[in-house]
């Protein structure tokens, strides 16, 4: 195969480097996955609307998240298990978000600590994502190291009282590889089920602005907020959790409108393009997160595979905007898609 030029070409290229154990896992959704398939359909349904002469002689894709500097709209999301996709695995990842100027966000059920992902990368933002367990002081270990290691948020993921039901992986009896180990085993299904919103409050204690993640709903985004959320991200675990729920772009505007301006809104699942970055900001998102499509960069070519995703997708936002009519991801407004 030829050079990759876009991310459904990495795709291909990682589905024919990882086993059929991994595949199944990193590729696979809950159910008949509907969601998983209309994550990418709600993309392919909005449209953009550009305005022309425009001056878009000074393009840029800089921005900021949570008060952070990034380089493009495109952060990285929480994604388990990233050595089963590449030997070098999260620290790879941690390397090539570093590069790019973006944030990396570390899963719970990571193949490396944060203090080894801190020491990959030194200097780079990066955020925690939080899992809590039933024995809670598993959970408070990971986030005591990773404040320790200057991670700069804590994402709560919020849609995972239970894993949902993949059926590729239990067609192929899933199994983690006997040589890894997993920081924070969500596979042993001990996860706290009795989680509230007064727990936002808890995680707060450790004065780091507090990402809510797994929002689908303009209630439960009210919610959020009123128990301090610095940011929500709208998601549906990438279709793996509960099938049939809405596309996150499609619950987007709704969140948005229920936050009114009281959190930052980020994005996840289904982006594959620039232009649906563009897409998710024109219906109010701050930025979005990719997890697969920084995951098929890593198996098909490591460290260099995430930086080369990170590159495409940055010129894939620089012209979109260009062509949009817009500056900046600023810039861009409501009045930019349909």
């Amino acid at each position: 195969m030829a050079a990759p030029v876009n991310v459904w070409d990495y795709e291909l290229l990682a589905e024919q480097k990882l086993d059929a154990n991994a595949h199944a896992y990193f590729a696979g959704g809950a159910g008949d996955e509907v969601t998983l398939r209309d994550n990418l359909a709600a993309f392919e349904r909005r449209r953009l609307r550009p305005r022309v002469l425009v001056d878009v002689s000074s393009v840029t894709t800089e921005t900021t998240v949570l008060g952070t500097d990034v380089a493009l709209p495109i952060l990285i999301a929480p994604l388990a298990l990233q050595r089963m996709a590449h030997p070098d695995g999260e620290l790879a990842t941690a390397r090539a978000a570093a590069a790019a100027g973006t944030i990396m966000c570390l899963s719970t059920a990571a193949t490396a600590r944060p203090a080894e992902v801190a020491a990959a990368a030194p200097g780079a933002p990066r955020w925690f994502q939080v899992y809590v367990f039933a024995d809670r002081s598993q959970t408070e270990d990971l986030i005591a190291e990773a404040v320790a290691n200057e991670f700069s948020a804590l994402v709560l993921t919020v849609d995972t009282p239970h894993l949902g039901r993949r059926e590729r992986d239990i067609r192929i009896d899933f199994e983690i590889p006997e040589h890894l180990t997993v920081a924070g085993d969500i596979f042993g299904g001990h996860f706290d089920t009795g989680l509230s919103w007064r727990d936002l409050e808890w995680l707060a204690g450790y004065d780091l602005p507090v990402v809510v993640k797994g929002i689908l709903t303009a209630e439960d985004a009210r919610l959020a907020c009123e128990h301090g959320a610095a940011a929500i991200v709208v998601s549906n675990h990438g279709g793996r959790q509960l099938d049939g729920v809405s596309s996150s772009l499609d619950a987007l505007e709704e969140v948005v409108a229920a936050v009114d301006g009281r959190a930052e809104v980020l994005l996840d699942g289904g982006v594959r393009r620039g232009t649906d970055a563009l897409k998710a900001l024109a219906l109010g998102a701050r930025s979005v997160l990719i997890g697969r499509a920084m995951l098929w960069g890593l198996a098909a070519a490591g460290e260099q595979g995430v930086v080369h995703v990170l590159e495409l997708l940055r010129n894939e936002v620089e012209l979109g905007l260009a062509l949009l009519g817009c500056a900046s991801p600023s810039d861009v407004t409501r009045a930019h898609a349909t």
